[in-house]
């Protein structure tokens, strides 16, 4: 453990960080299942547009928040954006054709 108070304090503050990036990485990772699902269900025919794109623009709007935090880093936070769109992408393109 440690002795001088400036530790101490580190060890609180780092322990609190660790709990928020925690919190915050699960939830991206609960909003991009439900993305993928919900474009999933769309490329069925069970959902309609209108949930997906509010499901993507969630999951999207949690990243962005994670990245401006330092939680992900920046190329990580657009890989999953990336993962998410060309999800939807394939789905939507097979729909039409």
């Amino acid at each position: 453990m440690a002795n001088k108070k400036s530790a101490i304090k580190r060890i609180k503050i780092a322990e609190r960080n660790r709990i928020r990036n925690k919190n915050y990485k699960s939830s991206v990772r609960t909003l991009m299942k439900k993305c993928f699902q919900a474009v999933e269900s769309f490329g069925a025919g069970k959902e309609k547009q209108d949930s997906v794109d509010e499901s993507l623009a969630q999951a999207y709007s949690k990243i962005d928040k994670a990245v401006k935090k330092g939680v992900l880093h920046a190329n990580t936070g657009a890989r999953k954006k990336s993962r998410l769109a060309r999800a939807l992408n394939k789905v939507s393109s097979s729909a039409s054709a």
